[in-house]
Formats: C-alpha cells, sequence, structure tokens
C-alpha cells in the first residue's frame, strides 16, 4: 500500500486482468485480446499466461499515447474506432471484459453501437482496477452509461457512483 491506495506497476492493467482470468471457467474459450499495436509487453505476458490454450490475439491502433496532446487524442479515438468496429463484427462476442485504460473504449463502444442498432448482442462489463479508490478512471467515466456492467473493488466508489456494483476485492 502506498498513502492508502494500491500501487500499480506498468503493465498493471495487463496483470490484474490474467489474474481475473485464471478463475474463470473453460465456457470462456476461446479468448480473444486486443492490445494496443504498441503495447508489446501485454502481448507478451498474454501468450506467456495462454500457452496451452487456445486464444487469438489482435492489436488495435492506440487511442492515446502517454503524453499525447488530447486535443489530438479525438483523432487517434476515432481512428480506433474504425479499426475496432471490423473486429468486434467479425469474432461477434458474446462478452467483453475489460479493465484497461483508453484501447478499450473503442472497442465499448464499436459493440455498442452495433448493439443499438441490431447487428449483435454483446456484453460489456468494466472492472475498475484496485488502484481507483477515490474516482473512477476516465475510462469508467466514459463508459458509466454504456457499459452493462461496471465493477469496482472499493465500497466508497459504489456509494459514490451508484450505477456501478461493488464485488470487494477481485485481485
Amino acid at each position: 500500500m502506498l498513502n492508502g491506495s494500491y500501487f500499480q506497476p506498468p503493465g498493471g492493467h495487463t496483470k490484474e486482468m490474467l489474474t481475473l482470468l485464471t478463475g474463470m471457467s473453460s465456457c470462456y474459450y476461446p479468448r480473444i485480446y486486443i492490445v494496443a499495436n504498441t503495447d508489446n509487453m501485454s502481448a507478451e505476458k498474454i501468450k506467456n499466461f495462454e500457452k496451452e490454450n487456445k486464444y487469438e490475439f489482435e492489436k488495435i491502433p492506440r487511442s492515446r499515447e502517454v503524453h499525447q496532446s488530447w486535443s489530438s487524442t479525438v483523432i487517434t479515438t476515432f481512428k480506433s474506432v474504425l479499426f475496432s468496429f471490423p473486429l468486434v463484427f467479425r469474432h461477434k462476442p458474446q462478452l467483453i471484459l475489460c479493465n484497461g485504460p483508453g484501447t478499450c473504449i473503442p472497442i465499448c463502444l464499436a459493440a455498442f453501437l452495433l448493439k443499438v442498432v441490431g447487428f449483435q448482442d454483446v456484453s460489456v462489463i468494466y472492472i475498475e482496477s484496485i488502484c481507483r479508490v477515490e474516482t473512477l478512471s476516465l475510462s469508467a467515466k466514459i463508459l458509466y452509461y454504456f457499459a452493462d456492467q461496471i465493477l469496482v473493488q472499493w465500497k466508497q466508489l459504489q456509494k459514490k457512483y451508484p450505477r456501478t456494483l461493488y464485488l470487494g476485492r477481485l485481485v
């Protein structure tokens, strides 16, 4: 613990997700992992995690690079959304389970829009990081009204954001 919050090292979102997936049953296969095209660390972690299992791996352009200006983020996020539509449409997932930073936003928006127009029905569950104690992350705030469920790991977050579901510590 660091000042009352959990310190998450680089690559922490991927580690959290893989820890969650460890407890999931085999009915959640095949899995399709989607990461930013510049995220080689996560790609390697996933390959090591799924050694014996059937999975697919997709990359999309990153919505926002570290230190990228907010105004240019609109353009790069739009590009990521355009890449996400064919992925979601082709794979036709029943569930999108995400916890990451901006990379998950384009996939979730594509799934939501395809759901709204009736092309496919997909559930989107966003799991807020354990390190988010006082406020939701920007990704969670964006998905707050679009995701089917947002899971939080701190009771005070659920009290502050009533559309979330508090499950306690997941990882």
